[in-house]
């Protein structure tokens, strides 16, 4: 059915009809744009060593889309996820994005839980004028690059490694008595971002210092030989921002070379989880970590997270990755219920402004695109997590400036 008259002269009937059949094609339009699914994208990684975390991410973002069709949608539409594999690398992250942007249309995209990949996709969302919300990359450069810093298109609801660090610092340093550190992080702008920053505050605390210094590739499997050497150096403690896959391997190397009770774990790597307490009890035990969620929150909105991700999963325990982007998605839905808009633009712009009440508690964003928001600081006590209190991730510019 065409909407446009192609006959240049019309008489009056003829003119009525054209009315009305034009009249019919705007409300059709229309019809047709209120029933559009709005499309949000997901970057994560699908496949390769790091797959375990982009599955708990989609599975996390599709329970928030499951409740939020199930409340009516977002303006009268429903909300359609679309997943592209990031594989944890940046080249294949780029890849994935410009394909979701250039096919798929989405005007707001979810990632990466890589800070690589993460770092890598900015340019490419802000010359593209598509949304960019993390949910879980945590390099500091991510917000100094974004908002004032220049990516006006990026914005970030998760925690900066960079508050992370100095908080896991402070305590590890003044609560539990620590002075010599040792360091073995991941090899990755992750585990090097957080140690970039442990650095800078370690000056704070007089006789405090990093003995050695580091890092594994996501493959390694052995680590004695670098633990032989941190034993030797008299450290008390090891400085560890590493993937959740690898913690329990070192826990149980730390075990087997007699390091338990000798020397702690401080810094982030699920060591709350169940199955990483569960590899080496003896040495997790007086593990710290800053931690963006864990499903001991004790929160009623993250309880019921919990419970209904686990019947909506086979009863799998939800981990970081899933609750963040749950929280994420959510996020942008309030965001766009606020905006009465979909469109990047308005719901960047909302977001700017807003307060948005988590089920860990309020957050809002500062002029990076930096949420402000809880964070909990929780130590390994007999086998089992135990949050020592609630951090508010505000990043002090000035400061880091130094």
């Amino acid at each position: 059915m065409s909407c446009i008259p192609t006959t240049p002269t019309l008489g009056a009937a003829a003119r009525g009809a054209a009315v009305a059949l034009l009249g019919l094609c705007a409300f059709s339009y229309a019809a047709a744009q209120a029933g559009d699914p709005i499309k949000i994208g997901i970057i994560s990684p699908m496949s390769g060593p790091n797959a375990r975390y982009g599955a708990f991410a989609n599975k996390g973002a599709a329970l928030a889309a499951s409740e939020i069709n199930a409340a009516g949608g977002l303006l009268g539409r429903k909300v359609q996820l679309v997943s592209g594999d990031s594989q944890c690398v940046p080249s294949e992250g780029v890849a994935a994005t410009q394909r979701m942007i250039s096919l798929e249309k989405t005007p707001i995209i979810i990632g990466d839980i890589c800070s690589s990949v993460t770092l890598a996709m900015q340019p490419l969302a802000e010359e593209s004028k598509v949304l960019l919300v993390n949910a879980a990359s945590s390099n500091p450069d991510i917000t100094y690059k974004a908002g004032v810093g220049g990516f006006k298109w990026t914005f970030r609801n998760y925690p900066t490694d960079e508050v992370r660090a100095a908080t896991v610092l402070e305590y590890s340093v003044k609560n539990k008595g620590f002075k010599k550190f040792a360091v073995l992080s991941v090899d990755s702008d992750y585990g090097r971002g957080a140690i970039k920053f442990t650095k800078r505050y370690l000056p704070k605390y007089e006789g405090a210092e990093i003995l050695s210094e580091d890092y594994y590739k996501d493959s390694e499997t052995d680590f004695r030989t670098v633990l032989s050497k941190i034993r030797r150096s008299g450290a008390q403690a090891i400085i560890l921002y590493g993937q959740a896959d690898t913690t329990p391997i070192i826990a149980r190397q730390m075990l087997e070379l007699g390091l338990a009770g000798k020397i702690a774990l401080v810094g982030n790597g699920e060591f709350n989880t169940k199955d990483t307490i569960a590899a080496a009890p003896k040495v997790m035990n007086g593990a710290v970590e800053a931690a963006a969620w864990l499903p001991e929150v004790p929160a009623p909105r993250s309880l019921k997270f919990v419970e209904d991700y686990k019947k909506a999963n086979g009863g799998e325990m939800p981990n970081n990755h899933a609750y963040t982007h749950y929280d994420t998605l959510q996020l942008i839905a309030q965001a766009i219920r606020n905006a009465k808009s979909a469109k990047g633009e308005d719901v960047r712009n909302t977001l700017a402004g807003i307060k948005y009440e988590s089920p860990m508690g309020s957050v809002t964003f500062d002029d990076h695109n930096q949420a402000v928001l809880p964070m909990a600081l929780v130590e390994i006590v007999d086998a089992k997590p135990v949050i020592k209190g609630m951090i508010t991730t505000k990043v002090d510019y000035g400061t880091s400036a130094k």
